[in-house]
């Protein structure tokens, strides 16, 4: 579904549960990131949602941030012929160059040990960007796909290759576990093996981003010992 405007693709999405059904914003009033931060939604950028209904417990439902992240960026590559731009920062983060291109945010209803259903929520910068000015000193800076790669790319367009590229990673994830998954997004971790620092509601850690677990925690060597980080803001 495309809706000229819209306050919230998530919360679109969210009335057409169970789906599965992708709703595409060309215009976002209401736009969110992590921790209810807003987000920029201007004509010409990409923002949609994607409701679904997977099954299993819900630190297994979580894991699909990791199928979110690793079937953007292959939807970016497939619209740009540039693998080497593209890389992914823990949890959900796409990077293009190094910036910050796109973002993914994960909602989800209750039921039982399960989800009733699960929103995911991907926006991707493709025309416009927040002014620098604006972020949080130390995070990354964001780009557009326009400006680093000097290709336009409608919302429309890339909707057709987002939604096939996720239905993959979703099978890849049913089929042959998370295991692959984290495998494959290892492969195009941005800073793996440099010194980062994980940011949590109560403390931040300082260390060497080591690897991502199979319960998909940030695993950080410090100078306290191993830690595993299951959420945080990343610093690099």
């Amino acid at each position: 579904m495309v809706l000229p405007v819209v306050g919230s693709t998530n919360a679109e999405a969210a009335a057409r549960a169970p789906g599965p059904a992708w709703v595409l914003g060309l215009e976002q009033t209401a736009g969110r990131g992590r921790r209810a931060r807003a987000w920029a939604s201007p004509r010409g950028n990409f923002h949609a949602s994607l409701v679904m209904q997977p099954a299993g417990p819900v630190a297994e439902v979580a894991l699909r941030s990791f199928v979110a992240s690793l079937a953007l960026r292959d939807a970016l590559v497939a619209v740009t012929g540039l693998p080497q731009a593209f890389t992914l920062k823990w949890p959900n983060d796409v990077l293009c160059n190094g910036g910050k291109i796109a973002g993914i945010l994960l909602e989800s209803t209750s039921a039982g040990a399960g989800v009733a259903h699960l929103v995911v929520g991907i926006g991707v910068n493709l025309i416009a960007a927040p002014d620098a000015n604006m972020i949080e000193a130390g995070a990354v800076p964001p780009v557009t796909l326009l400006v680093e790669t000097g290709l336009g790319v409608t919302p429309e367009v890339f909707l057709d290759a987002i939604a096939p590229a996720f239905a993959a990673r979703e099978a890849q994830l049913v089929g042959q576990g998370f295991a692959s998954i984290r495998a494959d997004w290892l492969a195009h971790a941005a800073n793996l093996g440099q010194p980062i620092r994980a940011r949590t509601g109560t403390a931040t850690h300082h260390g060497t981003y080591e690897t991502v677990d199979q319960d998909g925690a940030l695993i950080l060597t410090t100078a306290e010992g191993r830690l595993a980080i299951p959420a945080a803001d990343v610093f690099f």
